[in-house]
């Protein structure tokens, strides 16, 4: 790290505690981004390296797209935000939302997934009257106390209403919903888990019967498609799958980097919202349906929407899942290259069902070759509880590539460090 990144490293720890302003972009060592354009990073010294954690899964089309920018641009022209009434671009997301949601009618805006899932919980409990949540262990679904339980600070009657199960285990669910037959409000879950390091595929047939047990139960299915939506497809991975939830959250790529959250349902559902003259549950937001997220969100959806983006990163992520896997075989390292479409992680380790599977990674090789890869010029964020990798639309087969070429010596860096450590 030169002295002008260490520098503005110690500045920022100064004023902001840690130097980050979320506990997940800490690195190391520390990052410190003076430009972000298409699928690359450049660093304070002047680094450029190809850029697969794209501002979180946000940055589908890449960073900084000239389309969303000038149709941002555009909009701020005429005003961003009135804060009263609804705008015509308001609209016209919630029309386009509808059509492409295959379990909406209604749309609602926030500004991220976090409050997306918070909005979903609430409205769980309202139109249920029933106290329990139930999350998958592992899993993340934003920052609040109902799916974060475990963090100091929630208090203990709030944390006693969330209850844990295992991802792929529908004997532990049903347990649940009969041991709480008329308590559980709503089931949270992403319908495949981008969330828990490695990338975890639902079972066949999974999806499906965790609806029916909502369904038998009376609880509300949530799906959090803040990672999937957009990604992988307009409508998420329950477009793809046939797979329909209660409620349906999104955020993340739609925004292509402006900060953006949706709550979808069905219209019995959504008009339960206090935005409805019949509804009491509460839906509120300054920015909520900000013009500069409506713009850049209206114009994620008309670049995706012939499908030529979206077949050029499946077709990337494909290619980067099938090296990885070969860079790992070479090097005879238990592994494999999780992911789905864009997603992609080198996970060393068993395949990985559930969290208990994830738990017996080596997440300090994962770690180590991660770390050695941005040496190189190839950044996938590196932390010991792992972390998915994505490809954006300005990714091209030749940054593929490189970094499948520079995979092979940041594993064997990674192995030998390893070795002088034990």
């Amino acid at each position: 790290m030169s002295e002008t990144s260490a520098e503005l490293v110690e500045r920022a720890a100064r004023v902001i505690p840690g130097g980050v302003n979320s506990g997940r972009r800490r690195t190391t060592p520390p990052l410190v981004v003076q430009n972000a354009r298409g699928a690359y990073l450049e660093d304070a010294d002047g680094q450029q390296l190809v850029d697969y954690y794209g501002g979180a899964g946000t940055a589908v089309l890449g960073h900084a797209d000239p389309f969303v920018t000038e149709s941002v641009a555009s909009a701020s022209a005429r005003g961003l935000h009135a804060g009263v009434g609804v705008s015509l671009p308001e609209i016209e997301l919630a029309e386009q939302l509808t059509e492409v949601i295959p379990s909406a009618d209604q749309v609602l805006l926030c500004n991220s997934g976090s409050e997306a899932t918070a909005y979903a919980v609430r409205l769980a409990r309202a139109v249920t009257n029933r106290p329990f949540i139930v999350r998958m262990e592992g899993s993340y679904h934003g920052w609040h106390d109902a799916v974060i339980p475990f963090s100091p600070g929630v208090v203990p009657h709030v944390n006693g209403l969330t209850l844990t199960c295992t991802y792929n285990n529908l004997a532990v669910l049903d347990e649940l919903f009969r041991r709480y037959p008329d308590r559980i409000a709503g089931v949270i879950l992403e319908p495949l888990v981008h969330n828990c390091g490695p990338t975890v595929m639902p079972d066949d047939g999974y999806l499906k019967a965790v609806r029916a047990l909502c369904d038998d139960f009376g609880a509300l299915l949530i799906f959090d498609e803040v990672v999937t939506g957009v990604r992988h497809h307009l409508g998420g991975v329950q477009a793809l799958w046939g797979i329909h939830p209660h409620l349906t959250t999104m955020g993340k790529a739609l925004g292509n980097g402006f900060p953006i959250g949706v709550v979808a349902g069905p219209s019995h559902l959504m008009q339960q919202w206090n935005t409805h003259d019949d509804g009491k549950a509460v839906f509120a937001g300054t920015f909520n349906g900000n013009g500069a997220a409506v713009a850049a969100a209206l114009a994620v959806l008309d670049r995706l929407r012939d499908g030529q983006a979206h077949a050029h990163m499946f077709r990337l992520g494909e290619a980067m899942r099938t090296g990885l896997q070969e860079v790992a075989d070479r090097a005879g390292v238990q592994a494999h290259a999780t992911g789905f479409g864009s997603a992609f992680t080198l996970w060393f380790g068993p395949r990985p069902r559930c969290h208990l599977d994830v738990r017996k990674g080596d997440h300090q090789l994962f770690a180590r070759y991660r770390r050695t890869l941005r040496t190189l010029g190839h950044f996938e964020k590196a932390d010991v509880d792992g972390g998915r990798s994505v490809i954006s639309a300005s990714h091209t087969e030749r940054d593929i590539a490189a970094t499948l070429e520079a995979a092979g010596p940041a594993l064997r860096a990674a192995l030998d460090a390893g070795r002088g450590e034990s």
